[in-house]
């Protein structure tokens, strides 16, 4: 893979903006190469072809089989000791510098990069592929050294030693997307760069199903993260296998409302509905794609295209529904897709329930008179994962007056509700502590003892001399019981 580094970052927005473009068309006109093996078997080659071109392939990999995702378990579980043992601080020193180098001489092609493999917009990529990612490693890095404050106290009042670290102690597993592969790998390739050491992070290819059986059946597994199924069975049938109760985190995408009461502002409500329903062609698990009362590119993929189409000739189809703006789309080039708006007799219509994914917008008209009737409904589905205002208990975001996007690393919550997500919170330092045991230590100052409840598999000893809690990472055993057979693997 060829590097290309600036001698300093990019200046305001046009110039950014120029040098993504720039970067672009290097990207068009090369296809990048991404293997692990010597050797790759025909069958195991893939390739990703732009959304908006299918003729022009961006990205040329090879997938791990299990063998392979097997002998990166093994590696990962070797070097995870090392690492653990490494100071929190230059632990994060490494996301420090990686956040740099892509605010900096990476900046422009990751943009672009994002913007070839995805489909993204320059301003969708920047927001995402360099603006979040940023703000996340910086975020994460600063609170993961700021748990290190949090600790017990003796009964003297002196501060114990933490023996094991945060989040970054962990080794980790990382399947990208087969859609973003180029754009990960230059992230990886940044971390590597950055002081990241070999096997702590693994980048695996690798069909979906392979990777998750694999992964789930390995005695270390500890943590998974994991984005757009639901696909919880398979840890919860492999419990009694790990040596550890596995951390769940994932964030599962959501049927997302806005609800426009009669006393709202029209022009605010179109203006913010056009663009939370169709920037990135409403490819955000946040994007609002109900409704009661801009330039994109093609859609990610053919699989993306197919539902997308599958929903449309819906429409066509049925009685309850009337397409009243676009409703066209053409995949003889690219993954085309008309934003689309369409309305609804029938609030209970499969379309203003399952997630479309999609520049689809579904509308129900209601009776002013009839706002509770409708906002049960509302109620009843099971993916909310941001919405704007109203139901202030049942998803993940609620907006007042504003469009369902948008959420600011370490400014606004972003965590899922109900079937969306299964955090609470992904804003640092919220999310950091999510594949952390927190424990307090026993002071002999003290004869109190909390309840233990059924929901939680922690006791706490509570002492007068301390309210705090210290963390040890999720591939550790706790302090009293550390021995080399705890290794443990964080996904």
């Amino acid at each position: 893979m060829t590097f290309k580094n600036g001698s300093s970052p990019p200046g305001d927005d046009p110039i950014r903006y120029r040098s993504a473009d720039s970067f672009s068309s290097q990207v068009c006109s090369r296809t990048y190469f991404f293997t692990f093996l010597l050797t790759c078997q025909r069958d195991m080659l893939r390739a990703r072809a732009a959304p908006f071109n299918h003729s022009h392939k961006v990205a040329k990999f090879c997938y791990a089989d299990k063998n392979l995702i097997n002998k990166a378990i093994a590696a990962s579980v070797a070097a995870r000791r090392e690492w653990d043992l490494k100071p929190v601080q230059d632990r994060a020193e490494v996301l420090f510098r990686a956040a740099d180098a892509l605010s900096g001489p990476y900046r422009a092609e990751v943009l672009a990069k994002t913007m070839m493999g995805q489909g993204k917009t320059v301003v969708q990529a920047e927001i995402d592929a360099a603006a979040e990612l940023i703000d996340f490693f910086r975020f994460n890095a600063k609170h993961a050294v700021d748990l290190q404050h949090q600790q017990p106290l003796d009964a003297d009042g002196s501060t114990n030693t933490m023996l094991y670290r945060g989040l970054e102690g962990n080794v980790v597993l990382w399947k990208p997307s087969d859609t973003a592969m180029s754009a990960s790998y230059l992230v990886y390739r940044v971390l590597r760069e950055s002081g990241l050491p070999p096997n702590i992070v693994q980048f695996l290819p690798a069909d979906g199903p392979v990777f998750g059986d694999a992964v789930t059946a390995s005695e270390h597994l500890a943590a998974v993260n994991f984005t757009g199924s639901r696909l919880w069975k398979q840890v919860a049938q492999n419990l009694d296998n790990y040596r550890n109760f596995p951390r769940l985190a994932g964030e599962c995408g959501g049927k997302n409302f806005h609800f426009v009461h009669a006393s709202a502002d029209v022009e605010s409500v179109v203006k913010g509905t056009i663009r939370s329903a169709f920037e990135y062609g409403g490819q955000k698990c946040s994007a609002c794609s109900r409704i009661f009362s801009t330039f994109f590119s093609a859609v990610i993929d053919d699989k993306s295209f197919a539902r997308i189409k599958k929903w449309l000739d819906h429409a066509k189809s049925s009685p309850n529904l009337k397409i009243i703006a676009g409703g066209n789309y053409d995949d003889s080039k690219g993954y085309f897709v008309e934003p689309t708006i369409i309305q609804t007799s029938d609030p209970k219509d499969a379309i203003m329930s399952e997630e479309v994914f999609g520049p689809v917008l579904s509308v129900y008209v209601y009776p002013e008179k009839d706002y509770r009737e409708v906002l049960q409904l509302i109620d009843s589905t099971q993916v909310i994962e941001e919405a704007s205002a109203v139901l202030r208990n049942a998803a993940g975001n609620y907006y007042v007056n504003d469009k369902s996007t948008g959420s600011v690393v370490a400014q606004q919550p972003f965590g899922g509700a109900r079937a969306s997500g299964g955090e609470a919170d992904s804003r640092p330092p919220h999310r950091v502590e999510v594949p952390l045991h927190g424990l307090t230590n026993h002071s002999p100052a003290s004869d109190q003892l909390t309840n233990h409840s059924p929901a939680s598999d922690q006791l706490t000893n509570h002492s007068p001399a301390s309210d705090q809690l210290t963390y040890h990472n999720l591939a550790s055993d706790p302090p009293a019981n550390h021995s080399p057979a705890s290794d443990q693997l964080t996904l």
